[in-house]
């Protein structure tokens, strides 16, 4: 019986550590996929980190502010699959960047692809893809 019992609660506990990395990621469900959207700014930040990098893009608005939009990528190993760097990005560096955006408005998006004012193409997801 406590034999049974031990059994038991260590396996709930080994059930329990294995799926606290499985909540710790989120979907990508807050992004509209059916949907893409398009600015063009300058580079304030680009968070080069795990679990998830952010290119952070200043656009000017029509009225003359500006608006900080964070777009989403995978880590820094998946970036580095698809050729992307950290010096890539550099702070101030133009662009005209792509995504799909947030559900809720927010300025934010799901990064699909850039082309820095040199006309380089960057595309996160490539870092996916069999070579």
């Amino acid at each position: 019986m406590i034999k049974t019992s031990v059994t038991v609660l260590l396996s709930i506990g080994a059930l329990a550590v294995l799926a606290v990395p499985g909540l710790a990621h989120h979907s990508g469900a807050m992004f509209e996929q059916a949907k893409t959207i398009t600015v063009e700014g300058v580079v304030k930040e680009f968070q080069f980190t795990n679990p998830h990098s952010w290119l952070l893009v200043d656009v000017k608005n029509k009225d003359g502010s500006v608006t900080t939009w964070g777009f989403e990528a995978e880590g820094p190993s998946t970036l580095q699959r698809a050729g992307i760097r950290r010096s890539d990005f550099l702070p101030g560096t133009r662009l005209k960047i792509t995504g799909h955006p947030m559900r809720d408005g927010s300025p934010a998006a799901a990064w699909v692809d850039a082309v820095r004012a040199d006309g380089k193409r960057f595309d996160p997801r490539e870092g996916f893809r069999v070579k």
